[in-house]
């Protein structure tokens, strides 16, 4: 499958720009997704600022990579992020966020996946990508498995939550 650098199926990745600065403050500010990326307390509109003007630097230096998700309107619908980038071993994990319940169950997140996978076996240079992935989100789990990674692993008791602690399970997708 040939896949265009930046687009694939319903969607297309574009950097981050000054205006998004709301959207991501939204996104990163959304106590419903905190547990999935593993954030405590809320961002403030200073430090995604400085976040959004540094995010131009390149992944070897920064060791991440957040990319917008837009669909074929040219919507921003969600984020895939790189992170734990290590060019040695040649391995990221990666995140993927469709925010809207509306935009979800259209097929964009394993667009975008199987576009970041493209991405960063072609351009990147990578080997692997891994996800870590809480037992109780059945809808990634499915997202995963259905792009082509595997369950390697079991973390017993991994995330805390109000609820008690629940396990995570790790993925692996070699490129």
């Amino acid at each position: 499958m040939t896949l265009n650098k930046l687009a694939h199926g319903n969607i297309r990745f574009r950097p981050l720009e000054p205006e998004d600065l709301e959207l991501v403050y939204q996104w990163e500010n959304d106590p419903e997704i905190w547990q999935v990326s593993n954030t405590l307390v809320p961002f403030s509109r200073y430090i995604l600022k400085q976040y959004i003007e540094e995010s131009h630097k390149d992944i070897f230096e920064t060791k991440q990579l957040r990319l917008i998700i837009e669909d074929i309107a040219q919507n921003a619908v969600g984020a895939i992020d790189l992170f734990d980038f290590d060019p040695y071993h040649q391995r990221a994990g990666i995140g993927i966020l469709i925010y809207n319940k509306k935009d979800q169950g259209k097929g964009l997140a394993s667009d975008a996946l199987r576009l970041m996978a493209s991405y960063a076996r072609e351009v990147i240079g990578l080997h692997q990508l891994y996800a870590n992935i809480t037992v109780d989100n059945q809808a990634s789990i499915h997202l995963f498995k259905k792009v082509g990674f595997q369950l390697v692993g079991t973390k017993k008791d991994w995330i805390k939550t109000s609820d008690g602690r629940v396990d995570e399970d790790l993925y692996q997708l070699i490129l």
